[in-house]
């Protein structure tokens, strides 16, 4: 087959995570400015390679006070590391619709294996005459395993933040 390259569709693409506050409620954030490359053979997804980059200033939680604790160097240090970077290493297919996306995830200065959850919501021509493809990616990481250390305890001893960040991630690419 034939390499084809897909990029992304920013205006139809949302990178949000959720973390526990106090381990009682969630708090959603997301990110506002990110950029994505795959390539695959043909329009098949089994096989792709992907990089998806996430500009760490570009962090919104909807509070100035925590968006700037955020990107201070309590957590993603903004200004000394200002992407966050996903660059897979595989794909396993589990069935017509679902994948295992596994590939190096890079915060801060710190990279490890992650394994991402992927639900294919199929290929469709647009009304311009552009081919494109949309998947839902989840997936959960241990905040401290990338350096984003910082932690309280409330005055009746309870966690303010929790150690596990789930990621959910509406992508949609566009064939070149």
């Amino acid at each position: 087959m034939a390499l084809t390259k897909w990029v992304l569709d920013p205006a139809h693409t949302e990178v949000t995570f959720k973390i526990r506050h106090l381990m009682i409620a969630n708090v959603t954030g997301s990110f506002g400015k990110f950029s994505s490359e795959a390539e695959t053979d043909g329009d098949d997804f089994s096989k792709a390679k992907v990089i998806f980059t996430v500009e760490t200033a570009s962090i919104t939680t909807d509070n100035e006070q925590r968006d700037a604790h955020l990107k201070s160097d309590d957590f993603f240090n903004a200004e000394k590391y200002p992407e966050i970077k996903f660059e897979s290493t595989g794909v396993k297919k589990k069935n017509d619709d679902e994948y295992e996306l596994e590939g190096k995830l890079t915060i801060r200065d710190v990279t490890k294996i992650i394994k991402l959850n992927v639900e294919a919501g199929g290929i469709v021509v647009d009304g311009y005459g552009q081919t494109k493809a949309g998947f839902s990616v989840t997936g959960k990481i241990n905040r401290k395993d990338y350096s984003l250390n910082w932690n309280a305890v409330t005055e009746a001893g309870g966690i303010v933040v929790s150690d596990e960040v789930k990621m959910i991630i509406e992508v949609q690419y566009i064939k070149q």
